[in-house]
């Protein structure tokens, strides 16, 4: 019971950390966009400002990744199709050893 309620603390812990990173990453977003001018044209210095937004919205997508728990669903449904697998080899090696008898 205590397991269960220190589990699920930390998964709230964990979802705060990525709201917390998202919100951040928006902040220096939203204070770099400004600067960045397209003015002058395509200077290494606009490539940079550009490449930088770009990790930080790819900074953004894996937080919001993580946060709408894609992977948690799938990796729920691939132990469930493990486990499966598992029970089918033992139902046909008890078959097979029975029939050896």
């Amino acid at each position: 019971m205590m397991n269960k309620f220190m589990n699920s603390a930390s998964v709230g812990r964990r979802r705060w950390k990525h709201v917390v990173y998202i919100a951040l990453v928006l902040a220096m977003l939203l204070v770099v966009l400004p600067t960045i001018s397209l003015k002058e044209g395509l200077t290494p210095a606009v490539w940079f400002g550009i490449v930088w937004a770009a990790f930080a919205l790819l900074v953004i997508a894996a937080h919001l990744h993580r946060l709408l728990r894609v992977d948690e669903e799938t990796e729920r449904r691939l132990k469930h199709i493990k486990r499966e697998k598992v029970r089918r080899w033992k139902v046909r090696l008890t078959q097979r050893t029975e029939r050896m008898k």
